[in-house]
């Protein structure tokens, strides 16, 4: 991975840049709104080959207290790579193959710190997995110090997609009217290049190898723009950081 467990989840919280945040909800609007506390629920979106925080709330009825103990078991193909709340009243538990991973309360509530009032857990997702895949697998179990089971529920972790890149025009190089635009992106990704209007500029396919490239089919008007490539596939989508660019020369219709 890019990244280690503990920077991940810190940097990933700290931006809010997580694409998915985990809830207590279930089949039905009484577990959102915390009617049922029998069922735990959790989301999160995940490019492949990255790590992201998957949030699980704590119990909303009853406190099951010291002792208690909240259970993740990681679809297949995914494993925990960390649990950043064990410094917090918690005892931290990871199996070798990180498919389960579980929170134990330590003091005399199992109800999680902070305004968030969750449980985070790392997955990291395989470098090989298909964006747009809904894993499945992922199951929620809480118990008491006893053993007895308190809730339960699943998880829903989806492979994202990663963010393209524009490689092409470098930034604050004056341009002609229709410059080559190019970057990389996942293998068959379909790309939309937008201006500063959101306006589409140009579009393809990323190649095998992730290259893609695309000229402006009317041409850019004269003066400061904003490019941004925006990645679509199987449903899920990602957008790159724009650059800024200057054309110098006006379209020929203006001439």
């Amino acid at each position: 991975m890019k990244t280690s467990s503990k920077t991940a989840a810190a940097g990933l919280v700290a931006a809010g840049v997580l694409v998915g945040a985990g809830l207590l909800s279930g089949p039905s609007a009484a577990a959102v709104d915390g009617r049922d506390d029998s069922v735990l629920w959790g989301s999160v979106t995940i490019p492949p080959g990255r790590e992201g925080v998957l949030e699980v709330a704590g119990p909303t009825g009853s406190d099951p207290g010291a002792g208690a103990t909240l259970t993740l078991t990681a679809p297949a193909g995914t494993r925990v790579t960390g649990l950043p709340l064990g410094a917090a009243g918690f005892t931290a538990t990871l199996a070798a193959d990180g498919r389960d991973a579980a929170y134990t309360a330590a003091g005399t509530s199992a109800r999680p710190p902070g305004p968030a009032g969750t449980f985070p857990f790392v997955l990291a997702m395989p470098v090989d997995a298909v964006p747009g895949t809904r894993l499945s697998g992922c199951t929620l179990r809480l118990t008491d110090a006893r053993g007895a089971l308190r809730a339960s529920g699943a998880c829903q972790v989806t492979v994202g997609l990663a963010e393209p890149v524009l490689t092409r025009p470098e930034p604050g190089v004056p341009l002609g009217p229709r410059p080559e635009i190019g970057g990389t992106a996942h293998p068959g990704a379909q790309i939309t290049v937008l201006d500063q209007e959101e306006a589409e500029v140009c579009s393809t396919s990323a190649e095998a190898d992730g290259h893609w490239s695309c000229v402006p089919g009317p041409a850019l008007p004269p003066g400061g723009n904003r490019l941004q490539a925006v990645a679509t596939l199987n449903g899920v989508s990602a957008t790159s950081e724009q650059i800024q660019i200057t054309v110098t020369d006006a379209p020929a219709a203006a001439r």
